[in-house]
This record gives structure tokens, sequence and C-alpha cells, in this order.
């Protein structure tokens, strides 16, 4: 009985809850700290380590998304944002893609502090468009990620090849989509 409440006690401390700011209310005019607990830091690491490669993990990734900002909407008013920004303008809540994109940057280097992401690291925002702009949070694909999988004989041959692939990045974006819905993922190109 002891060893086990030592082991619960263990793996809960692990993970002590931990605090982000929200930014909501266009171009981050508005920020709110949300907490999550230790228990639901657990919950979204043990569902990311699900992720048996890239895909698989953004998958998840954007399942997470979704989860982090529907328990940030429980503690802020984001709960009201809706997709894009004409379904919520005006309200006090509402989220641009400045706000997604600070906010889900923040969201995506806990999980990386976390240990959570396996084929993955976050870089920085990215900005598309001239006139209008629209900025999104986005991770890289690590380089070795690709391979996994592959043989014993190519992990013990180096590669020769002159020609380097870019690492593959992509957008995790929640701007699309209300309150708590999973983020879209969407592969950038250079």
């Amino acid at each position: 009985m002891r060893l086990a409440l030592c082991f619960l006690t263990s793996t809960v401390s692990a993970y002590a809850g931990e605090s982000i700011n929200v930014c909501f209310n266009f171009a981050c005019n508005a920020q709110a700290p949300v907490t999550f607990s230790a228990v639901q830091l657990e919950n979204v690491v043990q569902y990311l380590a699900a992720a048996k490669n890239p895909v698989e993990e953004r998958e998840l990734l954007a399942q997470t998304i979704g989860k982090l900002y529907r328990w940030a909407g429980e503690q802020t008013p984001i709960h009201a944002d809706r997709a894009e920004n004409f379904a919520d303008a005006g309200i006090p809540g509402a989220m641009d893609c400045i706000d997604h994109a600070t906010t889900t940057t923040r969201f995506l280097h806990l999980l990386e502090k976390h240990h959570a992401l396996h084929f993955h690291h976050v870089v920085a925002i990215t900005r598309r468009g001239f006139i209008f702009q629209h900025f999104m949070a986005t991770i890289e694909e690590l380089p070795d990620s690709q391979n996994t999988g592959s043989s014993f004989k190519q992990k013990l041959l180096p590669d020769l090849s002159p020609q380097k692939t870019q690492p593959r990045r992509f957008a995790i974006d929640s701007w699309y989509v209300d309150n708590g819905q999973p983020a879209r993922v969407v592969p950038l190109t250079n």
C-alpha cells in the first residue's frame, strides 16, 4: 500500500499545475491566466504519447489543442470564441488569428516543456499574406522522424546523398474552428 501511494504521489508531482496566459479581444488586447492541473497535463501528455509517427502526432496534437482551448474557456471568456472573425465580432473573449497564433504557440511550448512532442518541435509563428495577413502557430518535423520504421540496414549506413530536404513545417491553426474544437493542421511550403 505504501509503495502504491509513493508511486502515485511521484507521478502526480511530476506534473504540477501550470499557468499560461491566453490572448483574446483581438491582437492580444486582453490576456488572462489559465491554470492547467497536474491531472490535465498528465492526460494530454499520455494522449500524445500514443503517436507512433509524425502523422499520428499531428492528428493527436490537433485534438489536444482543442482540449486545451476548451479547458481555457472554462476559466476565461474565450469560451465565446467562434471560427474566424465574423460569428463573434464584438463579443468579449473573441479571438483573431494573432490571439490564436500566440495562445496556441504558448500551448505548444507547454507541451514541449513536458516532453509531449516526440516527432516535432515548436518554431516561430508563421505570417502569410501581404495586405491581409494571417498568423499561425507552427511546428516543424524533427529530421529523423520521417525515417521511423526504416530498416536496420538504413540506420547503419550514413546518408551520403548530396541533397538534404528541408524540414517539413505545419501550421497548427485554431482560428478556423470554434473554441474547443480540434485545430486544423496545414502543411506549409517554404
